[in-house]
């Protein structure tokens, strides 16, 4: 199919359905199996691998947390009784979801699940809510709190990266819609590039652990940004800085993962990162001094889906985040293998396994996992970052 012709399909309404008993309901079926091949930014012609149903599920988890204030962990450097407000009264955006990272980037899987399911049954409760959250007022509030000086370091670079992924989805969004709310969010996004700017040249040693405080991932979604977005300043820092910690990473310690809390495979983020940062070939190079035996399928703990022992733990559910950012990030670093580099199919094979076990747990019910795994969900399935 030309390009012209998916351009005019993709401009069809449901509202321009035939009307009879039947036709409407073949017409839309057949727009949402349309828009699902139609799913994925890097080509039109390819299918994505997340399904409707599973879009419709992953909605309704960010929808049923996006307006939920509580219950909710701020993060909030208390400096006097008048910064004793409600996380609504400091984040009029971003105060749902249990805290203001999670709040961000579910935001933004609901942003990128109505960019690849316009025509999906929750696409206009998605575009309406966003509509009322993505207000001018709102995001000026956002980045005023940032300007505060006990705030400068409120959720770095974690949050930062979420932040700065949500902007390059709405830059990045052909749609007037998007437009719009990538011009509002602009003040925010600003701010965090500023604080970015001014924070990574006195950050001399790389943060090395499987949660929020984690570099190489921030580094990454970052990079991404900059390169979107056309800021060479921003490219050419993150990419200092990613071969200052990462260049010389050799045998990396595989036995040493997972540690109990983590929802971050440390090392496979170092890889997936260094793989924006490299040419291909020197990658492979690289990698290969990284994980030395990973042709042969040596790599400790990596490979392994990892067991949730209780979903109801806010701390042990990160593990079902773990499995899901290993296998986006197994496939970010097979990606750029050339085809018969035996170490491409042990990344894929693996990854696998670990989707199919991050996904069982994405929707268990309870709302420590229920308010972020989605998005995780969402990244992987959507292929972000590639």
């Amino acid at each position: 199919m030309g390009m012209r012709r998916v351009h005019r399909w993709r401009a069809f309404r449901l509202s321009e359905c035939p009307v009879g008993s039947f036709a409407p309901r073949v017409c839309r079926n057949f727009l949402l199996s349309f828009a699902a091949i139609l799913a994925g930014s890097a080509s039109f012609a390819k299918e994505s691998p997340m399904t409707i149903d599973q879009a419709e599920g992953f909605a309704k988890l960010a929808l049923a947390g996006i307006d939920r204030e509580f219950p909710n962990k701020t993060g909030h450097v208390t400096t006097g009784t008048d910064d004793l407000k409600t996380p609504r009264e400091m984040h009029p955006v971003f105060y749902g979801h249990f805290d203001w990272h999670s709040s961000v980037h579910g935001h933004w899987m609901l942003v990128r699940l109505l960019k690849q399911f316009p025509y999906a049954p929750f696409a206009d409760e998605v575009g309406n809510t966003l509509q009322r959250r993505f207000s001018v007022v709102g995001l000026a509030l956002e980045a005023e709190y940032f300007r505060k000086s006990e705030n400068k370091s409120f959720e770095r670079m974690y949050g930062w990266a979420w932040a700065l992924r949500l902007a390059v989805e709405l830059r990045s969004w052909d749609d007037p819609r998007g437009r719009e709310w990538a011009k509002n969010l602009e003040p925010l996004e600003k701010e965090i590039v500023g604080l970015a700017k001014g924070y990574l040249p006195k950050l001399d040693w790389p943060v090395r652990c499987g949660f929020h405080p984690e570099s190489s991932f921030p580094l990454g979604q970052m990079l991404d940004y900059a390169r979107a977005v056309g800021d060479s300043e921003l490219e050419k820092l993150l990419i200092e800085k990613s071969k200052q910690f990462y260049m010389g990473d050799r045998d990396y310690p595989v036995t040493y993962e997972p540690s109990g809390n983590d929802f971050f495979s440390p090392g496979l983020n170092v890889a997936d990162l260094m793989r924006r940062v490299l040419p291909p070939a020197e990658f492979a190079t690289w990698l290969e001094k990284y994980l030395p035996g990973l042709a042969e399928g040596k790599a400790g703990n990596l490979l392994t889906p990892v067991k949730v022992s209780d979903p109801t733990d806010g701390h042990l559910i990160h593990l079902a985040g773990l499995n899901l950012n290993r296998a986006w990030t197994m496939q970010g670093i097979a990606s750029v293998l050339p085809e018969g580099d035996p170490r491409k199919k042990v990344l894929l094979d693996a990854a696998d396994k670990h989707t199919k076990d991050g996904l069982e747990l994405v929707a268990s019910g309870h709302y420590e996992g229920d308010h972020w795994l989605a998005s995780f969900a969402v990244y992987l399935l959507s292929e972000t970052g590639r």
